[in-house]
C-alpha cells in the first residue's frame, strides 16, 4: 500500500502548548527589553512546570527596526538561568506577525524532530522613541519602492478610503469596533488601556480624538506599547506528563505581494485564503469557532477581517457589527482581550500574546475573559498591509 504525503503528515509529531507567560502591556519606562523577555520566559517555564535545562531551543519574535538598540535579542533569555547557556536561540521577524512567525518556527522544529521542548517569546519595547520615531520604524514594514515616506496610519487610511469608496462610509462602524474593544479590555488586567469610551467620543473628531490619517481617527488606531509574551511547547508524546495541553487543530501561513499596487485593497485577499485553508485543515467552518483574537492594528482591519474569515459577505461587515455578533455573548466574540486597539500592540509580542490568550480560553483558564465552554479558538495575526498572514485554530487536548 502506498504511504501518501498526507498520511505522513498525519503520523508526524506535533507541538502542544503547555505553559505561558505574559507581561502587562503598557509603558515600561526603566524596564529593559531583556527584563521583559525574562519576565515572560520565567512565567512560561513556571506555568509549564519544566526546568530551564529541559528547553532544547528558543525562538524570539522581535521586529525592532531601531526602536531599541538591542538588534541581537535572540540570546537575551539565556540570562534568566545559567542552565539555558548554549541553548540554540533564534530571532524571527515578519513585521507585525513576528510573534506568530516565532510560534510557527518552533512548532516546525518539533514536527521535524529537531526539538522536544521549546521556549517561544515575543517582545517589543516601543516607547523608548517618540511617536514620530515609532512611526518611522514601523514604516519599514511597507514597500519602500512605492510606499516610502507613507506611515502605517496613512497606509490603512488609504485602505479605508478604498473600502469606503466601494461600500460606503463606515466611520460609525469603525467607532463601534473601537468601543467594543475598549470595553473588553476593562476585563483584561494585562491590557495597556483600561478605559471605557463612548460611541460619541469615538465617532467624533475632537482635540482628544483627532483625525490621524483620514478617515481614521485616533480611536481607530492601535497603541504604541511595550510588552512580552511567551509559550512553552513540547512534542505531543510528552503531553501526558502535563496536567494540561493545547494542540493546533490548524496552523496556516500565507504571504501576499508586498506592494499595495499589486493587490485589490478593498479586501484582504491573502487573509481570506489563509482562513479558508485553516478551516479546511481543521475540518470545520467559521460557525464552529467559539472565539477569535484577530489583528485589529486599525479598526478598518478588524472590519475587513470579519469578511475575510467568512463572518460577513464582502462589503457587509457593518451589518455584522450592527447585529452584535462579535460582542461578548454574541455569535463569535472577537478580541475579548481588547485587541491591539486597547490591549496594545507591542509588535513582536502580539502573535505570541494571541496564542497565550487563545490557549487559556480552550483550557477554561481565561479568568474574566472566559467564554463558557470554549473548545475552538482562532488566532489571526497579520504583518504589514495584509502581507504576512497567520491563522491558528487551537483546541484543548487530553
Amino acid at each position: 500500500m502506498e504511504y501518501s504525503s498526507t498520511q505522513a503528515r498525519e503520523a508526524s509529531m506535533d507541538a502542544r502548548i503547555v505553559g505561558w507567560g505574559h507581561t502587562k502591556f503598557g509603558v515600561h519606562s526603566g524596564t529593559s527589553l531583556e527584563a521583559l523577555i525574562q519576565q515572560a520566559a520565567a512565567e512560561a517555564i513556571a506555568t509549564a512546570g519544566v526546568a530551564a535545562e529541559d528547553v532544547d531551543a528558543i525562538w524570539v519574535g522581535h521586529f525592532n527596526n531601531g526602536m531599541v538598540p538591542d538588534a541581537f535579542a535572540s540570546s537575551l533569555a539565556l540570562g534568566l538561568d545559567d542552565a539555558l547557556r548554549f541553548t540554540p536561540a533564534t530571532r524571527v521577524e515578519n513585521a507585525c506577525a513576528s510573534g506568530s512567525a516565532a510560534v510557527y518556527a518552533a512548532r516546525s522544529a518539533i514536527r521535524a524532530g529537531e526539538a522536544r521542548c521549546v521556549l517561544v517569546l515575543g517582545v517589543e519595547k516601543m516607547t523608548e522613541l517618540d511617536t514620530k520615531g515609532v512611526t518611522a520604524a514601523l514604516a519599514g514594514a511597507s514597500y519602500a519602492a512605492e510606499e516610502a515616506g507613507v506611515s502605517f496610519p496613512q497606509i490603512f487610511g488609504r485602505i479605508a478610503d478604498r473600502y469606503f469608496d466601494a461600500f460606503g462610509d463606515q466611520s460609525e462602524t469603525l467607532a463601534q469596533i473601537a468601543v467594543k474593544n475598549h470595553k473588553n479590555a476593562l476585563s483584561n488586567p494585562l491590557a495597556h488601556m483600561q478605559r471605557d469610551v463612548s460611541f460619541d467620543f469615538c465617532n467624533t473628531v475632537s482635540d482628544k480624538n483627532p483625525m490621524i490619517a483620514a478617515p481614521l481617527r485616533l480611536t481607530d488606531c492601535s497603541l504604541i506599547t511595550d510588552g512580552a509574551a511567551a509559550l512553552v511547547m513540547v512534542a505531543d508524546d510528552m503531553a501526558r506528563d502535563f496536567d494540561h495541553s493545547v494542540g493546533f487543530r490548524a496552523a496556516v501561513q500565507m504571504n501576499d505581494f508586498l506592494p499595495m499596487s499589486r493587490r485589490d485593497m478593498t479586501e484582504l485577499t491573502a487573509a481570506r485564503r489563509t482562513f479558508d485553508a485553516a478551516y479546511t485543515q481543521a475540518a470545520i467552518t467559521v460557525d464552529d469557532l467559539d472565539l477569535a483574537e484577530v489583528h485589529d492594528c486599525f479598526t478598518i482591519a478588524e472590519l475587513m477581517i470579519y469578511e475575510a474569515m467568512g463572518l460577513a459577505e464582502r462589503g457587509r461587515g457593518a451589518d455584522l457589527v450592527a447585529s452584535g455578533a462579535t460582542l461578548r455573548g454574541g455569535r463569535l466574540p472577537v478580541n475579548l482581550s481588547g485587541g491591539l486597539k486597547a490591549k496594545g500592540h507591542p509588535v513582536g509580542a502580539t502573535g505570541v500574546s494571541m496564542h497565550v490568550l487563545a490557549a487559556q480560553q480552550v483550557l477554561g483558564r481565561a479568568g474574566d475573559l472566559q467564554v463558557d465552554g470554549a473548545e475552538l479558538a482562532c488566532v489571526f495575526n497579520m504583518g504589514g498591509s495584509g502581507v504576512a498572514n497567520y491563522c491558528s485554530i487551537l483546541e484543548a487536548k487530553t
